[in-house]
């Protein structure tokens, strides 16, 4: 059972999970990161690196945002994969905190 990056990413970015991840399985769109669900060794050391509290097991994700196993398993076929940090998106802090982002998800 792979993780899954929620809602909480969009609009921040923030790539302390990539920085983390020994297996590089990462994926990055315009504002959001994914996790690869194949590629995921179900580490967790991702978990506790975002800022933004995005990051969960896909069976502790909470139920409004299970369409995001879906979207992360179909985002990172298509998006560039991502294996070093990067800084976050220069507003990052504002919508750190921000809830109901997904009509912002830039696909």
């Amino acid at each position: 059972m792979a993780y899954v990056v929620a809602e909480p990413c969009i609009k921040c970015k923030y790539t302390d999970c990539v920085e983390v991840c020994p297996v590089d399985c990462f994926y990055e769109g315009a504002n959001f990161l994914v996790i690869h669900p194949d590629e995921c060794i179900d580490c967790g050391a991702c978990e506790p690196a975002c800022p933004t509290k995005a990051i969960f097991p896909e069976d502790s994700l909470p139920t409004k945002w299970s369409e995001y196993v879906r979207l992360n398993a179909e985002l990172c076929k298509t998006w560039p994969n991502i294996s070093e940090k990067k800084d976050p998106l220069p507003d990052a802090e504002q919508w750190k905190d921000v809830e109901a982002k997904r009509q912002y998800l830039e696909k």
